[in-house]
């Protein structure tokens, strides 16, 4: 026997224009939360553009640069090394295949465009165009040469990991060494076949010259604020429940059901996604030459101090990590004798006294939050 169905309740016209003015009124709220973070991190990307120059001057603009750009890096590895516990070692790989690759767009598209290397355009003009395409395509090829390496490679863990990851960074480093001159000139590059592309003409050991310098404060903490969105909205995600159930005990996240190999596939092309943005920025940086060196291991150390030192899985420890550490040389270069003492000074006593990290696992907002306070005998509410 069938139950009664419901009865229908019929809605007049002015309740049902009520109702769909508060659903519209509820999706518009969501949607301005949503995009709050990044209208707000547009702003202060701005700010820092217009404002750091003008205050602090050229090199203080330098220095939040370079900044912003290790903070996309050691955010983006978090994610792998912090989030889903993995240690990987061949971080700057993907930075070095970001920028080779956004560096040929740029430079190389330039020729073909315009007849030239250089700048071309003001804001938003085409030049700049083709530097955001370039960076796109560089966190693109970025994360498909994640996906290859980790696919065979993600299968391990512990130190059989680190030492295939940094294997694979020397390898990059060893291939852009392999690399041809640049062609430095229009009359060169259409008259070049397209036999002398293989291997790129790159600029071989010397490193990579002439990129376009587009790169500026507003674009690097644009998709600074791009990388944080992603990485806090991963990590309170029932995705970044699964990195985290990895890396606290992979068979017992096995046991309930997560795929641990797809999951530290995706935690790695993400990653390796934005490495190569970043690498894309830091090739279209002034002054720069792309080098091989870039992909070798000592940038790869650094990366990784920077996620241990803010504290493996913390978001805002990272950043604070990053951002002290890509500035603190520069800050210290009045001892310019003593000042890479004084840094590995500095490292040695914050790992003393915090081996967990600045946050360790937590955020910066956790430590305001109140702790609950223990109910006293006798006390109970009535």
């Amino acid at each position: 026997m069938q139950s009664p169905s419901p009865p229908q309740v019929e809605l007049s016209q002015v309740e049902r224009e009520a109702l769909a003015l508060a659903v519209t009124e509820s999706r518009c709220a969501t949607c301005l939360r949503s995009g709050t973070p990044l209208l707000t991190g547009l702003a202060l990307a701005a700010a820092v553009q217009v404002l750091v120059p003008r205050l602090a001057g050229d090199y203080a603009a330098r220095i939040c640069l370079d900044a912003g750009i290790a903070v996309i890096l050691a955010v983006s590895l978090n994610i792998v090394n912090g989030l889903a516990g993995q240690f990987s070692l061949g971080h700057a790989g993907f930075l070095a295949v970001g920028g080779y690759t956004a560096g040929m767009i740029s430079y190389y598209g330039s020729l073909w465009l315009w007849g030239s290397g250089g700048v071309h355009g003001g804001w938003f003009g085409a030049g700049q165009a083709l530097f955001l395409v370039a960076c796109l395509a560089g966190g693109g090829v970025g994360a498909a040469v994640g996906y290859l390496m980790g696919l065979p490679t993600l299968r391990l863990r512990g130190d059989y990991l680190a030492i295939v990851t940094l294997g694979f960074g020397e390898i990059i480093r060893v291939l852009f060494q392999q690399t041809q001159p640049v062609l430095r000139t229009a009359e060169q590059f259409r008259a070049a076949g397209w036999e002398q592309f293989v291997p790129p003409p790159v600029g071989g050991s010397l490193g990579f010259s002439g990129i376009p310098k587009y790169t500026n404060n507003f674009w690097v903490y644009a998709f600074v604020t791009i990388t944080l969105i992603v990485a806090h909205r991963l990590k309170f995600s029932s995705a970044g429940r699964n990195l985290i159930s990895i890396r606290e005990d992979e068979v017992a996240a096995l046991a309930m059901g997560v795929h641990v190999t797809r999951w530290k596939v995706r935690a790695f092309v993400i990653a390796a996604f934005f490495a190569g943005i970043a690498g894309g920025l830091f090739a279209h940086e002034s002054g720069i030459i792309l080098s091989p060196r870039d992909a070798g291991f000592q940038r790869s150390i650094e990366l990784v101090i920077m996620v241990v030192l803010g504290g493996k899985g913390s978001i805002s420890g990272v950043v604070l990590a990053a951002a002290l550490l890509a500035s603190l040389p520069e800050l210290l270069r009045d001892f310019d004798q003593y000042r890479m003492i004084a840094y590995a000074v500095l490292l040695i006593g914050m790992m003393l006294v915090r081996p967990q990290g600045l946050f360790g696992s937590r955020e910066v907002w956790d430590l305001w939050r109140r702790r609950p306070q223990p109910v006293v005998a006798g006390k109970g509410a009535a």
